[in-house]
């Protein structure tokens, strides 16, 4: 006995993913494109045509995964009925069972801490639907437990697994490490065989829109006038348009590369110049330099920037060439070495640093190491939100991106990739939305933090007196700053 036929159809951009020779693949990108049906299609066909398949479907929380994948008139559990009806397949709770031996598991991986449940699995076809809610280290381990050992295929998908099918919309505490992996590895729909470091698969990046997915207009034709009732436009752009240039619930949304970032140009040598530093080993430190607008200046371009803006006009950002949020674990001697060096004879006129590289453990600091190469820092208010009555240094950076009127108060030259790439994909964090994920690449943000907040800006202020440029100079304080 046969079993029975089921309504498995896709439609022409699902079924390009679905034939693709690609081994890790991100399908989607807008709102509305068919992601999940096509998890789910690709898994039943493949669990039927290869005895013994192993799939693993993951979503981040588990009522997510029951809500979107199991249940509902288009869930497995409704695809499967006729089937589960003829004893060709079982469903006990979170695993689907085939007569031939394959299984389909629902999966779910809350915290990055739960990826080792999976230590032992043997993964055929991974499938994670909205990768976006996933921190980095749980993919690239989940990614490490695709296998595929003694199981012969159908000739037809000989090369084809173990295979890797996620799916996401811009936006999420993951925004940014999948933008890098997928949307700016490769032009769309290009299938590119990455380093071994990166996994050795076939990556491809296949874009959907809601116009890829005809039974959604049919099922709902006012759809894409909801997504456009949105509200924000970068929330439009990203859930319409598929725009990972826009970032859904992005924590400093002011941010914008043509308002902020400017081309460089020669500073003045007149203009103070200082630094910001965040320590990092494992996870990258960050090291901004910044120059004080002493007086209305007008770019080539015709850009007016406003007396008392800061421009970060460089920046030494220590993480691994290719692998975002990843640590050189360099020596805090050397990376003072570095810092030195990269100075080009640039006289600065002081440096904050975040406050843990003072403390004093098993020897000298951070900072006393770091001094020893003549790199002196103090210690940087670290504030992050405000609070009865007191600015804390998110809020100091979004007043500068917003400035006044048309002129922000801080900018960056283009040069400054890793702030550019960084900066506009950081999320709220979704316990305390007044401040930043803690768990995202902040750490350009946090000494851009540091930065503002050792030169205090209040957005319209009644007086027009300049703040002294030489105020937050070495000769101000004394030698005090000097000190660990």
């Amino acid at each position: 006995m046969l079993p029975s036929e089921l309504n498995l159809n896709l439609h022409p951009k699902q079924g390009e993913a679905f034939l693709s020779k690609a081994t890790e693949i991100l399908y989607g990108g807008a709102a509305g494109g068919g992601k999940s049906h096509l998890m789910r299609v690709a898994a039943i066909i493949w669990a039927s045509q290869i005895p013994g398949l192993q799939i693993y479907l993951f979503r981040r929380i588990k009522e997510d995964l029951v809500k979107n994948h199991i249940e509902g008139p288009k869930g497995l559990r409704t695809l499967l009925a006729g089937w589960e009806r003829e004893g060709f397949v079982t469903i006990v709770e979170d695993e689907i069972r085939f007569w031939n031996g394959s299984k389909i598991y629902l999966c779910h991986c809350k915290d990055a801490k739960h990826r080792f449940k999976y230590q032992g699995a043997e993964i055929h076809v991974l499938l994670i639907d909205e990768l976006t809610h996933f921190p980095e280290e749980v993919y690239r381990y989940l990614r490490g437990r695709c296998r595929m050992v003694g199981l012969k295929v159908p000739k037809q998908y000989v090369g084809q697994f173990p295979c890797i099918i996620a799916s996401s919309n811009p936006g999420g505490t993951g925004h940014l490490w999948v933008k890098n992996t997928f949307i700016d590895f490769a032009r769309r729909m290009e299938i590119v065989r990455t380093e071994k470091g990166e996994g050795g698969m076939l990556r491809q990046y296949i874009p959907a829109k809601v116009d890829d997915n005809p039974s959604l207009m049919k099922d709902d034709p006012e759809y894409i006038s909801k997504l456009q009732g949105l509200g924000k436009d970068e929330l439009v752009a990203a859930m319409l348009e598929g725009d990972w240039n826009q970032v859904e619930g992005a924590f400093f949304n002011e941010f914008s590369r043509d308002k902020h970032v400017i081309e460089p140009f020669a500073i003045p040598q007149e203009w103070t110049k200082f630094r910001s530093f965040d320590w990092g080993s494992a996870k990258p430190f960050s090291c901004g330099w910044w120059a004080v607008v002493s007086d209305n200046y007008r770019t080539k371009c015709g850009k007016t920037i406003p007396r008392g803006a800061l421009i970060r006009y460089r920046e030494y950002y220590g993480c691994v060439k290719g692998k975002p949020d990843t640590g050189l674990k360099m020596k805090s001697f050397k990376v003072a070495e570095k810092i030195k060096a990269k100075d080009d004879g640039d006289k600065i006129a002081y440096g904050v640093a975040d406050p843990a590289i003072f403390a004093v453990t098993d020897g000298p600091s951070i900072a006393e190491k770091m001094r020893k190469a003549k790199i002196f820092w103090r210690k940087a208010d670290n504030k992050r939100i405000s609070r009865s009555g007191v600015q804390g240094g998110w809020d100091q950076i979004r007043d500068r991106l917003g400035g006044e009127g048309d002129n922000p108060m801080i900018y960056w030259f283009s040069t400054c990739l890793d702030s550019i790439r960084t900066m506009p994909a950081l999320q709220h964090d979704p316990v305390r939305p007044e401040d930043l994920d803690t768990k995202s690449e902040d750490h350009i943000a946090d000494e851009t933090r540091y930065a503002c907040m050792s030169r205090p800006y209040i957005a319209s202020r009644s007086s027009d007196k300049p703040i002294r440029d030489d105020y937050y100079s070495n000769e101000d304080q004394g030698n005090s700053w000097m000190t660990a």
